[in-house]
């Protein structure tokens, strides 16, 4: 890793209430796909460190859980990891949607920010489903809470403004070692990545309350001998059995089809050929044990 005496590195964190954006604005900044997404809330459950290199300038992206009111043990783990990130970084992005009306969430995050005394950046983000006259008023609002070192309208959806962000985050940068090797975009094992891709493929293909109980856990993962093929075998754990049924589906349709989508991502991710084999098992309330919370949403 190259390393000279101009070398910088910044530490942001970003934070923000469930479905606000987070992980579409990282993937955006890092240029490739590293967090999953889903229209569902709660997506992401671990805190993710994404890489970006300008240059001598390396700027690492905390991609946190969305913060929220925890009701069950992984619920907790999750607000802990967000309160947690918040302190020594060198700066913390609040992501908010344009309204001008900060909600208790935000002023939680708000109040960790001034406590923690870094510097904060006000992220709007969605600014493509409002008028910008609106905006204003919604930067009127959160001044009112907070004196933020900067603030940035942006779409992550879109691609808006998310330069200029980064050019933002790049001047908290301070003198020092880059912490990742250049062409690492993340901290995440392989097989943690691979895990997500499939819990994604369960957010975006299952309704209601099924997907945020269910976990993955890749039981082997390893590439043939003189191939450039890459064996998986995952299991899906749910809370109940008859979430089971309806994650494997009918004649087995609805597992074939998140195994499908989900390979195809794997493969994009890998840049391999990936024969994927997916289990389902039932562990019932798994979500309010704290061991197996930490071991459902951690693959090492």
């Amino acid at each position: 890793m190259k390393q000279t005496a101009d070398t910088r590195c910044a530490m942001i964190t970003i934070a923000g209430r469930p479905n606000v954006g987070k992980s579409t604005l990282v993937n955006a900044l890092v240029g490739e796909k590293i967090a999953i997404v889903s229209p569902k809330p709660q997506t992401t459950r671990n805190r993710i460190y994404a890489v970006i290199d300008r240059g001598d300038t390396q700027v690492i992206l905390l991609d946190t859980p969305g913060f929220h009111r925890a009701r069950t043990k992984l619920g907790e783990q999750m607000v802990r990891t967000v309160r947690e990130s918040i302190a020594d970084v060198d700066a913390v992005a609040l992501v908010v949607e344009p309204v001008a009306s900060p909600g208790d969430i935000e002023r939680e995050l708000i109040a960790g920010i001034k406590q923690s005394g870094c510097p904060g950046v006000l992220v709007i983000n969605k600014i493509d489903t409002v008028e910008k006259e609106k905006l204003f008023a919604v930067i009127s609002a959160y001044a009112a809470l907070h004196d933020f070192d900067a603030v940035v309208p942006i779409s992550a959806k879109n691609g808006d403004g998310t330069q200029q962000l980064l050019a933002e985050f790049q001047s908290f940068a301070k003198s020092g070692p880059k912490l990742f090797p250049e062409g690492e975009v993340t901290d995440q094992p392989e097989r943690q990545v691979c895990a997500e891709l499939i819990r994604e493929k369960l957010l975006l293909c299952l309704d209601k309350e099924i997907p945020h109980g269910t976990a993955v856990v890749i039981d082997r993962f390893s590439e043939r001998i003189d191939t450039e093929i890459i064996d998986i075998d995952a299991t899906i754990y749910c809370e109940k059995s008859s979430h089971k049924g309806i994650i494997i589906g009918k004649n087995g349709a609805m597992l074939k089809k998140i195994g499908a989508l989900s390979r195809a991502d794997i493969e994009r991710f890998m840049g391999a050929k990936v024969f994927l084999q997916t289990w389902v098992k039932v562990k019932e309330n798994w979500r309010d044990n704290a061991s197996l919370s930490q071991r459902f949403t951690v693959n090492e």
